[in-house]
């Protein structure tokens, strides 16, 4: 069986080289020649832990080939993944589907007969209807099987995602379509991995759903910690008492300063915005796309106001990437906050260990330093934006003796009172009482 994916951004690029790795023949399709020219040369294109040694290892065992010919590859091709962007339409917030669309048409023209095409982007409901019909329309006599196969990736963990995932989701509507996903993914079958076939619109409410979910839990664990900010309360104790309960679970209750990345900003958006178009309002989606909002505002307000109250002039920023283990800057809460800042008239001093090439032309008039240590030295305040590793065990009296001032805010709620006891700081966390605050 042979494999194209079409698009080589993050869910392309981890499914390809992950679909080799099963001992498949895949041929991935991108239409920016510097991308592919790139992992021609076996240059991994975005930082994911563990992708360049699958990469590497399936390319060197010609599993694995990179090209911008789709017409020949797809012409060659058994199943044909699409994984383009989807990215938020302006004004309204629905998926803008014009790569989707844009590649069903380019695909409709070279494929073979009885190719499965599948669409593994985050689509609306019924788009996968629609694309089937378009295609259809476009080569009445060439027979071809339509599914929705939808990634759950967590970036920064992407490629255990795909080789052990909790399960597949397939929405087919005809047998062979069937056949095939069961083919595609007989390693994890045997694995006795849980694979969920359904219809192709059950199939693409499920991703949106699950999504549009776990960033609900990230809001509303967000609004505990206010609440416990003004009670005296600790949102960290609170969130394990509650994820004890198997009906709620522990994972995504980690307060912070909003949820960004490639995902759960513009899901939430396109499905609150598709719930409006059908008449069937989705409002706690809709209440938990303003939150977040709000949410990365306020955190930018609390070091405004406490840099006016001390007359600090420079903050010291630790991660712009979205979580830790990525690159990926998208929807970041730090390219909300660190804007506010300089608006403030703030000097900003960065660092992040990956995410700088990526950020630097986002955030224009940033400071960028090589170490953590580097750009929390004359700063008065140090904010930890990103819970990545290396700021984890920070020397914290080593950063108050860099630093000109001693507010510490840690977004990401890393560091606990033990941790700053004698440091001198004044440590500011989320929805945790205050330490060593000054006299």
């Amino acid at each position: 069986m042979k494999i194209a994916m079409i698009g080589t951004g993050y869910v392309g690029l981890v499914s390809g080289v992950c679909f080799a790795e099963f001992g498949f023949q895949v041929t991935c399709v991108d239409k920016n020649p510097a991308i592919i020219e790139r992992l021609q040369a076996g240059e991994v294109t975005i930082y994911e832990p563990g992708l360049d040694e699958l990469l590497t290892r399936n390319a060197r065992d010609g599993r694995l080939i990179f090209t911008t010919e789709l017409a020949s590859t797809v012409a060659d091709a058994d199943v044909i993944f699409i994984a383009v962007g989807t990215p938020s339409r302006r004004g309204d917030g629905e998926a803008d589907l014009q790569y989707i669309y844009a590649a069903a048409d380019e695909i409709a023209a070279a494929m073979k007969p009885g190719a499965v095409i599948v669409i593994k982007s985050t689509v609306v409901v019924g788009t996968n209807a629609d694309v089937r019909a378009h295609i259809a329309k476009a080569r009445p006599d060439v027979p071809f099987s339509m599914v929705s196969n939808p990634e759950f990736l967590r970036e920064g963990s992407a490629v255990e995602d795909f080789l052990r995932p909790d399960r597949v989701v397939v929405g087919v509507h005809d047998e062979r379509g069937s056949n095939a996903m069961k083919r595609v993914y007989r390693p994890l079958y045997l694995r006795e991995t849980p694979m969920i076939v359904t219809t192709l619109e059950n199939a693409e409410i499920i991703k949106y759903a699950a999504n549009a979910f776990l960033a609900m839990k990230v809001t509303f664990i967000n609004e505990v910690a206010d609440l416990c900010e003004k009670t005296g309360g600790n949102v960290q104790d609170v969130a394990r008492a509650i994820g004890m309960d198997n009906r709620i679970g522990s994972k995504f209750l980690h307060a912070g300063p909003g949820f960004g990345g490639s995902c759960f900003p513009k899901d939430t958006r396109a499905y609150a915005a598709t719930g409006r178009k059908m008449n069937a309002p989705q409002t706690l989606i809709e209440q938990v796309v303003m939150v977040n909002e709000q949410r990365k505002r306020s955190m930018a307000e609390r070091v405004i106001q406490a840099a006016a109250k001390s007359g600090a002039k420079t903050v010291a920023a630790l991660g712009i990437a979205f979580k830790p283990n990525t690159d990926d800057i998208r929807e970041s809460p730090s390219l909300d906050i660190i804007p506010a800042l300089q608006k403030a008239g703030l000097t900003v001093r960065a660092h992040d260990p990956e995410a700088r090439s990526a950020a630097e032309p986002a955030l224009p008039g940033v400071v960028w330093c090589k170490s953590a240590y580097e750009a929390i030295e004359g700063a008065e305040i140090t904010v930890l934006l990103t819970e990545w590793n290396a700021y984890r065990a920070l020397d914290l009296k080593k950063v108050a003796s860099l630093m000109k001032g001693n507010l510490l805010f840690d977004l990401r709620n890393v560091y606990g009172e033990q941790d700053i006891d004698g440091t001198g700081l004044e440590y500011h966390s989320i929805g945790r009482p205050r330490l060593g605050q000054s006299a």
